[in-house]
C-alpha cells in the first residue's frame, strides 16, 4: 500500500493512495484498529497520528465506543433541518391579523368589481367564505401552533409564517396562492386573493 493524501474537493472524507485507488479513510483506520485488537497487541506508539504509551484493551474499547458515538452524533447534527421561525404569541397574532384583513379586503374588492358574490363572515380568528353556489372555504387561526389552517373542498392545509410568507407545512405552496386556486375551482370564476392590505 503506497502513501496517499486527501484529494482536494472531496471534503476530506476520501483519500487516494499513491496508485490512484480511492479508499475510505474511516474504513482503513477501522480495519487497522480491528486487526490490532484481534492480535491483542494494540500499541499507539507505533501509530502515525498520536504517539502515546500503550493502553489496555478495556481502555481502547472505551475509546472506540466514544468514537462511534461521536460519529453517530455528527451524522445526526448534519441532517437536522433548518429551524423554523420562532415567534411570540403577539408576533403571530400580528402577522395573522394582516392575513385575515387581506382576505376580507380581497373579498370586498371582488364583490365591488366583479360578478363574485362572496359572503365573508368573521368570528374572532376565523373567517368563513360562502360563495354564491353555497360552497365554503374556512380560514382559522391556530394560536397554540402558530399556524393558519385553511379548509376547502380540495382538503385541509396548514400554514406557518417563514418571515415573509405563509407557507404550507407540507410544501404545497403559499397561502394566498392556495386560497386563490381553491376559490376559482369552487366557483368557476377568475378570483384572486393577495397579501396586500
Amino acid at each position: 500500500m503506497g502513501k496517499g493524501g486527501i484529494k482536494p474537493g472531496t471534503g476530506g472524507g476520501v483519500i487516494f493512495l499513491s496508485d490512484g485507488t480511492p479508499g475510505s479513510l474511516r474504513t482503513m483506520i477501522s480495519g487497522n484498529v480491528a486487526r490490532s485488537l484481534k492480535s491483542g497487541s494494540f500499541d499507539m506508539n507505533k501509530g502515525p497520528f498520536c504517539p502515546q504509551p500503550e493502553i489496555s484493551m478495556e481502555a481502547h474499547n472505551s475509546v472506540a465506543t466514544h468514537a462511534q458515538r461521536a460519529w453517530a452524533l455528527t451524522r445526526i447534527i448534519c441532517f437536522i433541518p433548518m429551524v423554523q421561525i420562532v415567534m411570540t404569541d403577539l408576533e403571530f397574532l400580528g402577522h395573522a391579523e394582516q392575513l385575515l384583513k387581506a382576505v376580507e379586503l380581497a373579498c370586498d374588492d371582488m364583490n365591488d368589481n366583479s360578478d363574485a358574490d362572496i359572503d365573508n363572515q368573521r368570528v374572532g380568528g376565523m373567517i368563513t367564505l360562502v360563495f354564491s353556489n353555497r360552497s365554503q372555504i374556512i380560514i382559522n387561526l391556530q394560536k397554540p401552533l402558530h399556524e393558519v389552517w385553511l379548509a376547502a373542498k380540495s382538503g385541509g392545509y396548514h400554514f406557518r409564517f417563514d418571515g415573509t410568507k405563509w407557507m404550507d407545512t407540507k410544501g404545497q405552496g403559499e397561502f394566498f396562492e392556495r386560497l386563490t386556486q381553491d376559490a376559482c375551482a369552487q366557483t368557476g370564476l377568475g378570483l384572486r386573493f393577495t397579501a396586500k392590505t
